[in-house]
C-alpha cells in the first residue's frame, strides 16, 4: 500500500491528487430543479386563493318603492352641508325638536324620517342627521338613492 502514490491509509479510500482528475465544467442542475419545483408547488397552492378572493357573492334584495305618506319627515342634505327640513333650511335644534316629536309617536305607527344626501355631500353631514335622529328615538330611518343605470 505504501508503493503506491494514489492511496493513503487504510480503510480502502483512495485519494486522487488534483492532477490526476479531471476538470468537471457541466452546471449542476439539481439544486435548481428543487427550487423550481417547490416555486411550483407554492404557485399552484396560492393562485387559487388569490382567485377565489377576489369573487364575491353579493346579496340579492328587491328595491322596494318608497310610498310617500304626508307624514314621513323628509330631510335633504346639500353638497355644502346644509340641511334641509322638506324644503326649508333647518337647524339642528329644529331637527332634534322634529325627530323629538316623532319619536313620541307609537312605533307601529311611527312616521319615517327619509334622508336625501347629496351624492358629493360628505359623509359628516349626513351622518349628523342619522345621529339626532338616533338619539331623538326615531326606530325608522331611510335613505333615498337613484337606481343605479341599468348594466349592459
Amino acid at each position: 500500500m505504501a508503493d503506491n502514490p494514489g492511496t493513503t491509509g487504510g480503510a480502502g479510500i483512495n485519494l486522487v491528487e488534483e492532477d490526476d482528475a479531471a476538470l468537471n465544467s457541466t452546471i449542476n442542475t439539481t439544486p435548481l430543479v428543487d427550487i423550481m419545483l417547490v416555486l411550483l408547488i407554492i404557485f399552484l397552492i396560492t393562485v387559487p386563493v388569490v382567485v377565489s378572493a377576489k369573487e364575491v357573492e353579493l346579496p340579492e334584495e328587491p328595491n322596494k318603492v318608497v310610498e310617500t305618506k304626508p307624514e314621513n319627515l323628509n330631510v335633504i342634505v346639500d353638497s355644502d352641508g346644509l340641511v334641509f327640513l322638506n324644503t326649508a333650511a333647518a337647524t339642528d335644534a329644529e331637527l332634534m325638536a322634529q325627530f323629538s316629536r316623532i319619536a313620541r309617536i307609537r312605533p307601529d305607527i311611527q312616521p319615517e324620517v327619509h334622508i336625501r344626501g347629496d351624492l358629493v355631500t360628505e359623509y359628516y353631514h349626513v351622518g349628523r342627521v342619522v345621529e339626532l335622529a338616533q338619539r331623538a328615538g326615531v326606530l325608522k330611518i331611510g335613505f333615498i338613492t337613484r337606481a343605479p343605470p341599468p348594466r349592459l
